[in-house]
């Protein structure tokens, strides 16, 4: 059986929880672009969610395909969102971290 999310990608890198997530920092005002690359046929739903699960933008999409959103934080600080995918009677969710820095670094 085929998965209805393949991958998930953070500023153009396949997003792991385990990784430094220095690696997907913005700075403030700056977009974060997360993309999902869904499998399967017929129309595929996708949400991303913030941590109260207010829906900060919902698409659907015709599968396979690929969701993309970019989305930007006017304060520093650290943010998680959920990315919920519901398509050919599967669910997908999967929390995403996103970290705002102040101003880029110097140096």
């Amino acid at each position: 059986m085929k998965k209805l999310v393949k991958l998930v990608k953070v500023n153009n890198l396949q997003y792991n929880a385990n990784r430094d997530p220095e690696v997907y920092r913005r700075s403030a005002n700056e977009n974060f672009r997360i993309q999902a690359l869904v499998d399967g046929s017929g129309a595929v739903k996708c949400k991303l969610l913030d941590v109260t699960g207010k829906p900060l933008n919902e698409q659907t999409i015709n599968a396979p395909g690929t969701y993309t959103h970019e989305i930007s934080f006017a304060t520093p600080g650290v943010r998680v969102v959920t990315l919920l995918v519901e398509g050919n009677g599967e669910k997908f969710t999967q929390d995403l971290r996103l970290d705002v820095m102040e101003h880029a670094w110097i140096g």
